[in-house]
């Protein structure tokens, strides 16, 4: 099979006629296999996909957009290359719908850092696509979300959003300013903060496999 991004994939250990995905989406200069390492950990029920972002930035390591540096050390991110990445998130959602017998009105998208902006960004862009997010370690970009997307309807969609206090990559003070950006659109949220610094805590995993069961 021929799809869009390259990907891991994990099938359910229960069957159903369709069942759910849950799609995982790594961060900057890492790969698929990243976050695939948490798949054993998952509900028997999902199709597990865990996709490699399309811009290769090393062997093994990839992103969703570039990051560049001005000669002041700022960093800026290639938004261009971000809605590119986003718009491919969205054709690869379609595509495994069409392949394997997903449950096209339960996806979950997770995304750890970078895969996180684009979570934000794919969902407000194509809600109709997408019914819950887990967003950990990331932010709300507003400028690679879809043009009039506030005018989405968003009613199937929910966000799990998650960030460490000393996170050294993404500011918490980013993360931060997700709440007020979700409630006006009327977006529920689940929004938790660990001691940690720019990763996945033990206790950020099981809360947000516990939001996803109930």
């Amino acid at each position: 099979m021929n799809l869009s991004l390259e990907y891991k994939i994990r099938e359910p250990k229960v069957v159903l006629d369709k069942n759910p995905l849950l799609l995982l989406l790594h961060g900057y200069g890492s790969n698929e296999a990243d976050l695939f390492s948490f798949a054993s950990e998952l509900p028997d029920n999902y199709y597990i996909i865990s996709a490699r972002a399309p811009y290769d930035l090393q062997y093994g390591a990839y992103a969703w957009y570039a990051i560049n540096f001005d000669a002041d050390q700022n960093k800026f991110s290639d938004n261009e290359q971000a809605k590119t990445s986003r718009d491919l998130i969205a054709t690869f959602i379609d595509e495994l719908v069409a392949n394997y017998p997903i449950d096209s009105n339960d996806v979950t998208l997770i995304g750890f850092s970078q895969g996180s902006i684009l979570s934000y960004a794919t969902a407000l862009s194509y809600p109709e696509k997408i019914q819950r997010v887990v967003a950990m370690s990331g932010y709300f970009n507003e400028e690679i979300i879809k043009e009039g997307f506030e005018n989405n309807d968003f009613k199937n969609l929910k966000f799990f959003a998650s960030h460490g206090t000393v996170d050294q990559v993404i500011p918490i003070e980013w993360a931060r300013k997700t709440p007020a950006a979700l409630e006006k659109l009327n977006i529920p949220l689940t929004y938790k903060e660990y001691p940690v610094g720019h990763g996945v805590a033990p206790q950020n995993f099981f809360d947000f496999k516990n939001w996803l069961i109930n």
